[in-house]
């Protein structure tokens, strides 16, 4: 704390100061920045002197990321080179081979659900955007999806389960340890028939199902394999439907960390809409049409994320109809529609998502650059469909094209990356000043290579409570974010604010390619 104080700190203004900063803020509200209800034509003005900023840097970043949360044996080519092998017997509480995957966030906890999530948004910034990223950039970006669906095809390698999480989060919550020499039980929960879980089965499916399409060219044996597992993960969803946390036992091993508060129908679309454009199948086709319906596709959402995917969902499954493709699926362009005119705060949608003064997306709850990350990527997405074609988003009196969500996702990312109040990089490692005591275990304590010998469940309190910087940073993650009032305090205690997780990172990897090659929207053709 006394590092940000310092930082912030300035001297006494003087009187011409004072009239100055009256000056600016006569023209902030002329301008209407400094209320959430500001005019769509002067949402994307600057209330600061933007920076240019250098995506292809941050881009790298926030791949390397992932290489700081990888569990199990490392691999020769490891870059974050703090980090050790860690949870290499994991599953052997129950029989069964379950090393490898990622942690989700600052703990030592895989939880599947939030992870078959990450790993499908970082193939759909594959998918989508990996022809912009230089080369060495997409093979890592195939890498750390590598790293995921190696460990989700585990998942499924036993009939009649699907291991959905490895680690009691209560038992890890209470220590303070590096992943490195975690002694706390590696529980192992699954679902199954008696205990079905359509949200963690129909999320690994849609994982699984676009996964393939980024291995399908340079690998596609094993493309195949994805595929195959992603089809039988599906089965599984729709044949045994339930979600996960409705079980007491399920729900005391994920909740409140990762229940399932949505339901699990919007996984069962999400699934197959990903079978559908990896296979070209029209049984998902069909199910999608036959189903979205009961299944809640009608449920108007301006929320994406690791539990919500319907707006994920009307952006994916509207391509067919944008493209003259799938003219029944009509309904899924105009949810789609209604989901952007909701950040559009001059339309007449309701309700309208909210924003900092900073302009930043906010929603309630932490971890908030999820929300950024997500929906940003779900503008670039869908101006990348919308501009392959002659349609526009109609909210009302306000007519939406492509370089309007393209400017939108700029703002976001900039924002991100430095445009702000705190005048703060949320990203580790980019930019002269960001976050640097992270609510992260490995990154706050003494690494492995520097501290060899075993630190207990207890001993990393000391350094939870210091308040110096991490001594290894985590280089690419970026953190929840600052507040609806745009501050930072750069607490490692304030986890809502302070803590990385994966799926902040996934969505923004392809944020980052599409400005890596379109730095200047509307200022080029290229999408």
């Amino acid at each position: 704390m006394g590092e940000m104080a310092h930082a912030c700190s300035a001297p006494r203004p003087s009187p011409a100061h004072h009239l100055c900063v009256r000056i600016l803020l006569a023209y902030l509200l002329a301008a209407r920045w400094l209320v959430p209800s500001c005019s769509a034509a002067s949402f994307f003005r600057f209330p600061w002197p933007a920076e240019r900023h250098d995506y292809r840097d941050a881009l790298a970043k926030s791949i390397l990321f992932f290489e700081g949360q990888r569990s199990g044996r490392l691999p020769p080519g490891q870059r974050a080179s703090w980090r050790g092998d860690s949870g290499v017997s994991d599953g052997a509480a129950a029989g069964v081979d379950l090393e490898g995957g990622y942690y989700d966030a600052g703990d030592n906890v895989k939880f599947g659900f939030p992870m078959a999530f990450t790993t499908t948004m970082l193939a759909w910034s594959v998918i989508e955007f990996g022809d912009s990223m230089p080369r060495d950039e997409r093979r890592h970006a195939a890498a750390a999806v590598r790293w995921a669906t190696d460990y989700l095809l585990k998942t499924l390698a036993h009939p009649g389960v699907i291991f959905l999480q490895v680690g009691d989060p209560w038992k890890d919550h209470d220590c303070w340890e590096r992943p490195e020499d975690m002694d706390t039980d590696r529980t192992v929960y699954n679902v199954s028939a008696g205990r079905p879980g359509s949200d963690i089965a129909g999320e690994t499916a849609a994982a699984l199902a676009a996964a393939s399409m980024v291995f399908r060219d340079d690998d596609p044996e094993y493309a195949e394999t994805l595929l195959t597992s992603a089809r039988k993960a599906f089965e599984f969803a729709d044949t045994y439907k339930g979600a996960y946390s409705d079980d007491p036992d399920l729900r005391a091993g994920g909740c409140p960390f990762y229940c399932d508060f949505n339901g699990y129908q919007d996984e069962l679309l999400w699934g197959a809409a990903w079978l559908r454009r990896a296979s070209k199948d029209d049984t998902f086709l069909q199910y999608i049409q036959n189903n979205g319906k009961t299944l809640g596709a009608e449920d108007s959402s301006n929320e994406f994320g690791w539990d919500n995917k319907h707006a994920g969902l009307n952006v994916l499954v509207s391509k067919e109809f944008i493209e003259g493709a799938a003219l029944p699926l009509q309904s899924y362009k105009e949810f789609a529609d209604s989901f952007v005119c909701t950040l559009i705060p001059e339309s007449s949608s309701s309700p309208h998502i909210t924003y900092t003064p900073g302009g930043m997306i906010y929603k309630p709850g932490g971890s908030n650059m999820q929300h950024v990350t997500s929906i940003s990527f779900l503008l670039l997405t869908y101006a990348k469909y919308l501009s392959k074609s002659s349609h526009t988003v109609d909210c009302g009196d306000v007519s939406v094209g492509p370089e309007t969500l393209q400017l939108q996702a700029k703002r976001q990312v900039d924002y991100l990356l430095g445009d702000n109040p705190m005048k703060m990089s949320y990203m580790i490692g980019y930019g002269d000043r960001y976050p640097q005591r992270i609510h992260h275990r490995a990154s706050s304590l003494p690494s492995i290579r520097d501290h060899p010998q075993p630190m207990a469940c207890k001993e990393g309190t000391p350094y939870f409570n210091s308040s110096g910087a991490n001594p290894n940073p985590l280089v690419g993650a970026v953190v929840g974010g600052p507040g609806e009032d745009d501050a930072y305090e750069d607490d490692r205690a304030d986890f809502r604010k302070s803590e990385p997780t994966t799926y902040i990172n996934a969505p923004l990897v392809g944020v980052l390619a599409y400005f890596v090659g379109n730095p200047n929207p509307g200022h080029n053709t290229r999408h």
